[in-house]
């Protein structure tokens, strides 16, 4: 763990009296080859930009679903939108090599049809801009969540139409900044997307069919493999960001083993084996493979294998293949897949603390996919308690991120092509069902004046950064 005292960085973005510095990308020796890693921090659109009604954009899912549900909302949130050069100039205080942000869909195109709204455009070109010239290398995101309610009204991620309305999206983004951009993702957790907006009803647009949730999830996988095909060149990387936990089996209990292995299959494999394979899952199509509307040609468009595959991990989880009964099938005939929280410690979410399960999850990823990956989330909440200069000595999230780090580069160390870690977040921001009351960030802020604050988790990650150990 990072000292707790605050000496010498312990200060607003504001006060500091210059960037600290920042070093070059750390490369490493990765199976007889030379790959950099990429050390970055990462945020959203809806979650820290603010003017929600200006310079032409107009509502997104998330806009209403935070209004009508959540009771608090991104209008203003970091206010990023008018702070992005001093913000551009915290990043370069981190020294870290990367910025992973995404592109607010209805600022560039609002209500998801028709050509771009100029200033919308403008506003990522300056991003991109000022990064660079700050040596910060930009990671674009097409889509984190933030769909327009047009397209929602039309029918949403469950209708076939928006996979293509996505692709003219992602053209749009391409043609403007493909010339400086050179990484790129398409999509953010679609099993977020899918799962919890479409099936459970708890993120937006707050629907509950699991039809709709399986529908979504191939319109998604669709929409990847258009836009794949949009912004992809011989000089750039196009990938996706899953988030994925490790399905460890709760026992050796062959029904456990087999629970594990569903789970696995319900979460990464069903985006995973599509994008690399040219197929669902097995288990997927067994359990529900009627109810994917899948047509001719759509798993070759599909079948686009990102240059880098973005792993989002905050923990791992154990299944079991028996209820609390020891039964194996439910009332229809299904298989059980019972999930059991790991005995770990746990932050403020309520996630346990697994680490070493994530070095355990990049070796398998590597091992059954072959494909680089990058760390593009990772990060905790805790119960912040800034001191009367805004400082907060959050020890156990920069013991968590510590812990992380490491796990990575043990996955590192033992073969798997990992080329990257992104901390989430860069800052404290709207944390979508959790509206404000839970802090991800690095930099703590105080919403009523948008003071932005060093924790003591981003001098440490800083110092970890500059150390090149």
């Amino acid at each position: 763990m990072a000292a707790t005292g605050r000496s010498p960085a312990g200060c607003t973005s504001e006060q500091r009296a210059g960037p600290l510095p920042s070093g070059p990308a750390l490369t490493i020796s990765v199976e007889g080859y030379l790959v950099s890693f990429t050390w970055g921090v990462a945020t959203s659109a809806y979650q820290i930009e603010g003017a929600a009604a200006e310079d032409g954009r107009t509502p997104s899912i998330w806009d209403t679903f935070a209004h009508e549900v959540v009771g608090e909302h991104g209008d203003v949130a970091c206010d990023h939108y008018h702070r992005m050069p001093s913000d551009v100039q915290l990043i370069k205080s981190l020294g870290v090599d990367a910025y992973r942000f995404s592109v607010s869909w209805t600022r560039v195109q609002p209500g998801g049809r028709g050509p771009a709204n100029q200033p919308g455009l403008d506003f990522y070109d300056r991003l991109v801009d000022e990064l660079l010239a700050n040596g910060i290398e930009p990671w674009l995101t097409l889509y984190h969540w933030d769909l327009p309610q047009e397209l929602e009204d039309a029918g949403g991620w469950p209708h076939r139409d928006t996979p293509y309305r996505f692709a003219d999206f992602s053209r749009l983004v391409s043609d403007r900044l493909r010339d400086r951009v050179t990484n790129w993702q398409t999509l953010n957790e679609p099993w977020c997307v899918a799962y919890l907006g479409y099936e459970h009803g708890v993120h937006a647009p707050g629907r509950r069919s699991f039809p709709d949730a399986l529908a979504a999830t191939h319109h998604l996988l669709l929409g990847h493999g258009l836009a794949y095909d949009v912004v992809k060149s011989a000089d750039n990387s196009v990938g996706i960001a899953l988030n994925i936990g490790t399905a460890t089996p709760h026992t050796d209990d062959p029904v456990d083993i087999a629970a594990g292995r569903r789970a696995h299959d319900n979460v990464a494999g069903i985006f995973l084996d599509p994008l690399v394979h040219g197929h669902y899952p097995v288990s997927v199509l067994a359990d529900h493979g009627h109810l994917l509307p899948i047509r001719d040609g759509d798993l070759e468009i599909i079948k686009r294998k990102p240059d880098v595959l973005g792993v989002n991990f905050y923990f791992g989880q154990d299944f079991s293949g028996r209820d609390e009964r020891g039964n194996t099938h439910d009332a229809t005939g299904r298989a059980i897949v019972r999930e059991i929280k790991p005995d770990a410690p746990e932050t403020a979410m309520g996630w346990p603390v697994t680490p070493d399960r994530f070095t355990t999850l990049l070796l398998r990823l590597h091992r059954e996919y072959g494909l680089p990956l990058a760390v593009t989330e990772n990060g905790a909440v805790y119960d912040d308690h800034p001191d009367p200069d805004g400082y907060v000595a959050d020890e156990e999230r920069t013991a968590y991120l510590k812990a992380h780090v490491e796990a990575a580069l043990a996955a590192r160390d033992q073969g798997a092509d990992v080329r990257g870690y992104f901390a989430w977040s860069l800052m404290d921001n709207f944390e979508w069902a959790e509206g404000y009351r839970r802090r991800f960030g690095l930099v703590a802020v105080d919403y009523a004046t948008q003071r932005r604050t060093p924790k003591q988790s981003a001098l440490w990650f800083s110092d970890r950064i500059r150390s090149g150990a």
